[in-house]
């Protein structure tokens, strides 16, 4: 059994006191019930211990007074002719309590004693020889509720073939039945308090208490979560309740962490917004020194500015959406078919990877390969993983160390396969555990890991996947894109 003020130790903001009173529901709370419940479960058991023994009583007694008159009976035959008087049978019958005492052996019966007074008709009439255990208990209910002053007549054996049979009034053995029933009742008040009173202090103390100071612990925590010192501090319990003390405090920890991290997040989105307004701004200008430029018919300058012109186009509607990952769920993709090759050549001018001076370039994507995707939010996804990929090359200090980006493509059925592959360091073990978390699983110093976060989030929005392989020397990312389900039935309805 665990000590209570073991059980408290090390959590100083949940003492006793406060566990008596938890939520004011102490005097009909579980422990209460507890001690009722184990009152009235032994009850029923005595009850159901005392219908046997209480017909047992009862012919146990029936059985002594047949034992006594079979004595009597022997004594009296014992006794010369004209000894017995009527004062003896008196005092004999007073003292056995009965009325008559008769034996029958060889056909014949014999009047042994009978009381001066002639007994009342007999009302009941007891067989002990073939009395069964459900006879005795009607019966002894019987005399319980029925009996009073009825005379009943009781016939045993008596040396052997022979019977003896008694009679006597049923309010003697109704009140010694009654006695009987009473210091039962009190014998099972006394065994039940006293069992109920240990039960519940055992219960109490190995179950009730260790739930209402986990109860009392949620119910503080949950005023402030994200104060450290509400969290519940385990005792040294190896049973149930030690566990789920773990399980909790390190739920505690984990959901505070959780909303630190979602601080941060609505602290960053305030910031962006601040920062939003004036880029966007800046970037309208941009935009509207890019248009003059067009203007300009030097060749280097229109071939040019249409990529510089949609760069900008980008980069407005990026800040325009900027909050949408911060503040809801990224707007669903406007699906239609796209040439992957031409794509993903515009991702490798726009990061400059396609002009690198260190780092070789390829996209191995057939001329034809067509993927059904939202062009904006693909290239945004192509985007964040070749920049990632171009720094993750750029870092390596070796020069002879091979700096190769490649952006494959394929289709597999009605699901096109994409993979970003480099030659870098690869992925950290420690980053993939929170790969694709916002703010976790970045792979860089100095890294915030969300574009790998805003990644994963538009490509299952497009009903794909993306993941992390092991089949290169580098990192490979490899992203499923599957095809618009076909409405069947729309089909056929149009043909027909």
């Amino acid at each position: 059994m665990v000590d209570e003020g073991e059980m408290d130790e090390g959590d100083s903001a949940v003492g006793p006191d406060e566990l008596d009173g938890a939520g004011g529901r102490q005097p009909v709370g579980l422990s209460f019930k507890l001690l009722v419940l184990t009152v009235l479960f032994v009850m029923l058991a005595e009850v159901m211990i005392y219908v046997p023994s209480i017909a047992n009583f009862q012919k146990t007694e029936i059985e002594d007074r047949l034992h006594s008159a079979t004595i009597a009976a022997h004594a009296m035959s014992a006794l010369e002719p004209g000894a017995t008087t009527p004062q003896l049978q008196t005092t004999l019958l007073r003292d056995l309590d009965v009325s008559a005492i008769a034996v029958r052996q060889h056909g014949m019966k014999r009047l042994v004693a009978m009381a001066d007074e002639m007994p009342g008709s007999v009302e009941r009439d007891v067989q002990m020889r073939t009395q069964t255990p459900m006879i005795a208990i009607r019966s002894a209910f019987d005399t319980l509720v029925y009996g009073g002053d009825r005379m009943i007549r009781a016939t045993g054996a008596f040396d052997g073939d022979g019977e003896i049979e008694i009679v006597f009034s049923e309010a003697g053995l109704r009140e010694a039945m009654l006695l009987y029933s009473r210091n039962i009742l009190l014998l099972s008040v006394v065994i039940s308090t006293f069992s109920a009173v240990l039960v519940y202090l055992s219960l109490r103390r190995l179950f009730v208490r260790p739930m209402q100071r986990i109860g009392l612990a949620l119910a503080r925590w949950a005023e402030d979560p994200e104060d450290p010192n509400r969290i519940l501090v385990p005792t040294n319990r190896r049973d149930e309740f030690g566990l789920a003390e773990e399980q909790l405090a390190d739920m505690q920890a984990h959901v505070q962490e959780v909303l630190k991290q979602q601080r941060r997040l609505a602290d960053l989105g305030l910031a962006v917004s601040k920062i939003n307004h004036d880029l966007r701004n800046l970037l309208a200008s941009a935009q509207l020194v890019s248009d003059r430029l067009t203007a300009i018919p030097d060749p280097t300058v229109q071939r040019f500015a249409p990529k510089l012109i949609g760069a900008l186009d980008r980069a407005i509607s990026y800040a325009e959406a900027v909050l949408a990952y911060g503040k809801a769920q990224e707007a669903p993709p406007a699906r239609r078919l796209l040439k992957l090759a031409r794509l993903a050549a515009e991702v490798g001018d726009i990061t400059g990877v396609a002009h690198h001076a260190t780092i070789e370039w390829a996209v191995d994507v057939p001329a034809d390969l067509e993927v059904d995707a939202d062009g904006d939010q693909l290239f945004r996804v192509l985007l964040n993983l070749v920049r990632n990929a171009a720094q993750a090359l750029e870092q390596a200090a070796d020069e002879s160390a091979v700096r190769r980006l490649v952006v494959a493509g394929e289709r597999v059925g009605t699901v096109v396969r994409i993979r970003v592959a480099d030659t870098g360091p690869g992925v950290p073990d420690r980053a993939r555990e929170h790969l694709f978390k916002p703010f976790q699983g970045s792979v860089r110093r100095g890294g915030t890991g969300l574009g790998l976060a805003i990644a994963a989030e538009l490509v299952r929005a497009h009903g794909g996947s993306i993941a992390l392989l092991d089949d290169g020397p580098g990192a490979v990312f490899e992203i499923e894109i599957p095809d618009r389900p076909v409405a069947l039935a729309d089909v056929r309805r149009s043909r027909a």
